[in-house]
C-alpha cells in the first residue's frame, strides 16, 4: 500500500524553519520517512463560523471524491479485461504517475481560482466530480449491457450440444425442406447411447424414413443426429425419444434467420470494439480529473484545519510524508514528541491510534478517533487493489 501522511505544523519564526526541524528529525536523523513540502496557495480565509461549517462538509466531500476516483479506476480495470495488468500505467494524474503528482503538488489556479471563497472552491469540486459520477453510471450501463449481450451470444456458440446454438453446426443439405409431409428433426443423443440410437430410432414411432439418421457433430458428452419423419408423428416421436433419454432440440432451418444471428454477433463485436477506445480514453481523463480534485480537497482540509487550530494570521507549513515500511509507529512517536507542545491532550490518545483514518469533527477536531497535536490526513494512492 502506497500511503502518505499530509500534515501541517505552525510556522516557527518562519515556515522554512518548521520544515527543516521536522525534516531533520524524521528523515535525516532517523530515516523514518521521505518528506516533501506541500504547497498550498494563499486561500481566502473567511470567518471562523464559515470555517467550522466547511470543515465538516470537506470531510464528507473528501470521502465522496475518493469513492468516485476509486470507482473510475476499478471500472477501467474491468473494461481493460485481459489487459488489466496495464491498469497501473493508465492511472495518471495530470500526465504524471500518482506519487509524482502528489509529491510535486501544484494548485490548479485555472480550475480552482483562489480569489473564490473556500466554499465556492469546494462547490466547484463537488459539482465537477458529481458530473463525472453521473456520466460514469450512464457509460458503464451502456457498455455493460453490450458486453452482456455479447457474452450471452458467445455462451450459446459454445458449451454442451444440449444448450448451445446449433446454427453454425448444420448445413442446408442436412434437412428436408419445403415438403408438405416430411420434416427433419435434430436429436441430442448421449455418447454412450449411439449404438442404441442407431438400432432403434426407426422403431420409436411409425412413419420414420429408414436410414435417414446422420451424425452431424459430437462433443465430449453428446452427439447431434438428424432424423427425417412425417410431420404428423413429431409429438409422438418426441415423447418416445424422451423416454429413452434422446432429446429433440427445437430447431427450424431458416437461412435468413441464421444469417441474422451471425450478423448480430458481428455487429455486437464491432460495436464493442468501437466503444472500447473512447471509453478507455474517457476513463483515463476523468480518473485524472477526480484524483487531482481529491488532492485539492486534501489541501483545502489542511488549510481549513490549520487555520482553526493554529489561528490567524495564516502561518503554517504543510508537509507530505511517505513513511518507510515498518517505521510508522516510530514516526508517529517522533512527531508526537516534536509537536506535543501544541496540544498536550492529543498525545495521550493519539499515539495509540496510529493507523486509523481521520474521522473529522467540525471545529478543532476534538473527539476524533485519530487526533494528533498537529493536523493530519492519510492519503492512500494505491488505486489498483482497492475496490470501492
Amino acid at each position: 500500500m502506497t500511503e502518505y501522511w499530509l500534515i501541517s505544523a505552525p510556522g516557527d519564526k518562519t515556515c522554512q524553519q518548521t520544515w527543516e526541524t521536522m525534516n531533520n528529525l524524521t528523515s535525516k536523523q532517523n530515516s523514518l520517512s521521505l518528506n516533501y513540502k506541500f504547497h498550498i496557495p494563499d486561500l481566502k480565509v473567511g470567518t471562523l463560523d464559515q470555517l467550522v461549517g466547511l470543515s465538516d462538509d470537506l470531510g464528507k466531500l473528501d470521502t465522496y471524491v475518493e469513492q468516485v476516483t476509486r470507482k473510475v479506476a476499478t471500472y477501467l480495470g474491468e473494461v481493460l479485461e485481459d489487459q488489466r495488468d496495464k491498469l497501473h500505467e493508465n492511472l495518471m494524474a495530470n500526465n504524471s504517475d500518482l506519487p509524482t503528482y502528489i509529491t510535486r503538488f501544484q494548485w490548479d489556479m485555472a480550475k480552482y481560482p483562489i480569489k473564490q471563497s473556500l466554499r465556492n472552491i469546494a462547490d466547484i469540486i463537488s459539482k465537477q466530480v458529481g458530473q463525472i459520477d453521473a456520466d460514469l453510471k450512464t457509460k458503464s450501463t451502456t457498455y455493460n449491457n453490450l458486453k452482456g449481450s455479447l457474452q450471452n451470444l458467445e455462451k450459446k456458440q459454445t458449451g454442451s450440444l444440449l444448450t448451445r446454438n446449433l446454427a453454425d453446426l448444420v448445413k442446408k443439405e442436412h434437412f428436408i425442406l419445403d415438403s408438405e409431409y416430411l420434416t427433419t428433426l435434430l436429436v441430442i443423443v448421449p455418447r454412450a447411447s449411439f449404438q442404441e440410437w442407431n438400432a432403434m430410432y426407426e422403431k420409436l414411432t411409425d412413419m420414420i424414413v429408414p436410414r435417414s439418421s446422420q451424425l452431424i457433430n459430437q462433443d465430449q458428452e453428446y452427439g447431434l443426429f438428424t432424423v427425417t419423419l412425417f410431420k404428423k408423428v413429431i409429438e409422438e416421436f418426441k415423447l418416445h425419444a424422451r423416454e429413452k433419454k434422446f432429446i429433440v432440440r427445437d430447431f427450424t432451418y431458416n437461412e435468413e434467420e441464421l444469417a441474422a444471428g451471425k450478423n448480430e454477433m458481428t455487429k455486437l463485436v464491432t460495436d464493442k470494439k468501437k466503444q472500447f477506445g473512447p471509453l478507455v480514453r474517457w476513463l483515463k481523463v476523468n480518473f485524472s480529473e477526480c484524483f487531482c480534485a481529491w488532492i485539492h480537497v486534501k489541501a483545502l482540509r489542511v488549510f481549513v484545519e490549520s487555520v482553526l487550530r493554529y489561528g490567524l494570521p495564516v502561518n503554517f507549513q504543510a508537509i507530505l510524508l511517505r513513511p518507510h515500511k515498518k517505521s510508522t509507529k516510530r514516526l508517529r512517536d517522533v512527531l508526537n514528541q516534536l509537536y506535543a507542545h501544541l496540544d498536550s491532550s492529543a498525545t495521550a490518545g493519539g499515539s495509540q491510534s496510529g493507523n486509523q483514518d481521520s474521522v473529522d469533527i467540525p471545529g478543532l477536531g476534538f473527539g476524533q478517533s485519530d487526533y494528533f497535536p498537529y493536523v493530519y490526513y492519510k492519503i492512500n494512492v494505491d488505486m489498483v487493489d482497492n475496490k470501492v
